[in-house]
């Protein structure tokens, strides 16, 4: 279930000794109050509040980086135009690591385009 980013939360007997009765849910849905209560036939019955979200609220889109269509080329060429002997000289380690931090931002932004995906419902890792 882990696999597929389904989350089990039935934990006790729905039938005799077993657990034959199971609520799954993707891990971005909110189950709440579930409890295994009173005898429908053979199995008991579960008793749960699913928390949804209003389906009328709009999808916002997430900006990443478009690192397919990065021109590294040029970010190279202006990472090492740089004299970093001189721009590091008299810093300590601190004002260094902000100063070429600062530099790769820069970079960054002038020759990676940003886009706009739709979220997933699917973690960040698939």
């Amino acid at each position: 279930m882990n696999r597929n980013s389904l989350q089990q939360y039935v934990n006790e007997p729905t039938r005799g000794n077993n657990i034959r009765d199971l609520v799954m849910t993707t891990t971005d849905l909110s189950i709440n109050g579930l409890e295994v209560t009173d005898k429908i036939g053979d199995h008991q019955m579960i008793d749960f509040l699913l928390e949804i979200q209003d389906s009328n609220t709009r999808t916002q889109h997430k900006q990443v980086l478009d690192y397919k269509r990065a021109n590294f080329e040029l970010m190279k060429e202006e990472l090492g135009s740089y004299n970093y002997k001189v721009l590091m000289s008299n810093k300590n380690t601190e004002e260094c690591y902000m100063m070429l931090k600062d530099k790769i931002a820069t970079v960054t932004e002038h020759h990676i385009r940003i886009k706009r995906i739709r979220p997933t419902n699917n973690p960040p890792w698939f």
